[in-house]
């Protein structure tokens, strides 16, 4: 069973990280240290009352650290793992010493441990194994295929409080003023004013519709009569229109990669329950049963 750190270790750890932050700089002394080969998970690392802690113990108790602790150094880790371990060890033998004499709810959560972990291992197992390139592009194909290139507009706006100001602004762009010029000194929007009033490309239901309204009746390079929305009144210039490039297969190749080893774990699933012997009887037990854990107590 995957065992939780203490919060006084996890304190511990980080202090004597602060502690060895000096000495990673250091050129590691190797002398003394045993070869890769010389060790392996079964190693033992210290005893207690003549019960063996592990390479392997530390090993699987370092993966369960929260991710700012796995970068602390080595000897820190190696230290605060190993006398956490010996001191559980301690604590777990004042309740049981045989595994067969265990608390109730410690032997239900190790086999829940066990078959949650021989779970995971199996479904690595499977994401780890290559996908046929064969399969990938036609799973792409099929995606593409469906996709419909949509239209795209690329756009610059003048946004003001009032109406007043909207039909000032648009007689002078009539008159030949400088659009970004007028939008950098009068546009309440921040963002696009300070960029001469461009919002660059954008797809349909990507802005308010009175402002999508406005764009799609426009001719590019024409400029709008004032447009109210929710945000104010805006003058609208029509810049440029395209259709929408379709994502490429290196795009799209995580999204469907893990689709279709989705899809197969699904498969593999569907057919072991179909091969296996499943059965649920009838209980009575209320679904509120699960939060009885008193149940676990013996």
């Amino acid at each position: 069973m995957r065992r939780h750190l203490t919060a006084g270790l996890l304190a511990g750890l980080a202090l004597a990280g602060a502690a060895h932050a000096e000495d990673q700089a250091a050129p590691a002394a190797t002398e003394t240290a045993a070869a890769p080969a010389d060790w392996t998970a079964e190693t033992v690392l210290a005893t207690v009352n003549g019960r063996n802690i592990t390479l392997g113990n530390l090993i699987s108790a370092l993966s369960s650290l929260p991710p700012q602790y796995q970068g602390l150094p080595d000897e820190a880790l190696m230290t605060g793992l190993l006398d956490q371990l010996v001191d559980q060890t301690l604590l777990a033998d004042t309740v049981s010493t045989d595994p067969a004499e265990d608390p109730l709810a410690v032997r239900i959560a190790v086999e829940n441990e066990r078959r949650g972990t021989l779970a995971s291992l199996a479904v690595q197992e499977r994401v780890g194994k290559p996908l046929d390139p064969a399969e990938v592009q036609a799973a792409y194909d099929a995606r593409v295929a469906a996709l419909q290139p949509a239209k795209e507009w690329n756009a610059a706006h003048i946004l003001v409080a009032t109406e007043e100001e909207a039909k000032d602004i648009k007689a002078q762009l009539d008159g030949g003023a400088d659009f970004a010029a007028i939008a950098k000194e009068r546009s309440t929007d921040p963002g696009s004013g300070s960029n001469g009033g461009s919002l660059g490309w954008f797809g349909a239901g990507q802005m308010v519709p009175e402002f999508e309204t406005a764009v799609v009746a426009l001719q590019s390079g024409q400029i709008s009569d004032p447009v109210q929305s929710q945000f104010g009144w805006h003058i609208v210039r029509l810049d440029e229109i395209r259709d929408s490039v379709l994502p490429s297969l290196d795009e799209l190749r995580p999204e469907i990669e893990n689709e279709l080893r989705q899809k197969k774990l699904e498969a593999e699933l569907a057919a072991l329950r179909a091969a296996a012997t499943i059965e649920k009887p009838e209980t009575g037990v209320a679904p509120a049963a699960i939060r009885q854990l008193d149940l676990l107590t013996n």
